[in-house]
């Protein structure tokens, strides 16, 4: 009903509600706004000064990935990141060069409850370098430089390759919602050991929770899961 259809009275309570909910809504877009630009400041800051801090480390992982099998340095994988935009995510090479051609061959062994993700503890097509930098998380850190340049945050859900995406219902999507990240609520709450159902609910838990000094405590918390390793394979 409208409120020229109404009485005075009614139409005053519902003129204030609609105040209120425009002054709700202001408010929350100021926040998105200061939130948004802080983040971005401190994934500029930090992937900067990760990539100058870490350059021997990478020089070093590059050289050990490169000795033991032939085969470029960097893996490039088309991910897809907010609104559905897509994007080459980087890692070091942790398989060899036929592991994508592979993966069906493979699929039966999925070790993923709800089949959407791909994950095998004992996977054949894994180096024993790469066995060694997915378990230390070093394979993810020229993920830096998808940071730097935008594409990914430190914090958000783990973008997800297009073959997952397809597979995705309505309350999936909701990851897409807003930049993936590097690490995030699941990743430091066991990893991969987490069925994937329950990995979207903590994505969305932290998309309708999210605030700087959330970023932050899960920033902290990632250094311990990084080095307990556990769910890393």
């Amino acid at each position: 009903m409208s409120i020229l259809m109404t009485r005075p009275g009614d139409a005053i309570t519902a003129g204030t509600q609609l105040l209120a909910s425009s002054y709700t809504g202001w408010l929350r877009d100021a926040h998105d706004g200061v939130y948004a630009a802080l983040k971005r400041g401190i994934d500029l800051i930090v992937s900067t000064s990760a990539l100058l801090i870490l350059a021997p480390l990478l020089i070093a992982t590059a050289i050990a990935v490169k000795c033991e099998s032939p085969g470029p340095v960097l893996f490039s994988q088309t991910r897809i990141g907010r609104r559905g935009r897509p994007f080459k995510c980087w890692k070091f090479r942790s398989m060899y060069t036929d592991a994508e051609a592979r993966k069906a061959e493979l699929q039966r062994q999925n070790e993923m409850e709800g089949g959407t993700t791909f994950k095998m503890k004992r996977d054949p097509r894994i180096t024993r370098i790469g066995r060694f930098i997915r378990k230390a998380s070093i394979d993810e850190l020229p993920q830096l430089w998808n940071v730097w340049v935008g594409e990914m945050s430190l914090v958000g859900p783990r973008p997800p390759v297009p073959a997952e995406v397809a597979q995705y219902t309505a309350m999936d999507r909701l990851r897409l919602s807003v930049k993936p990240g590097i690490t995030c609520i699941w990743q430091v709450s066991g990893r991969s050991d987490i069925p994937f159902e329950q990995q979207v609910q903590l994505d969305i838990r932290y998309i309708y929770e999210r605030s700087l000094w959330l970023d932050i405590r899960l920033l902290v918390a990632t250094v311990p899961a990084v080095l307990l390793a556990r769910g890393a394979y």
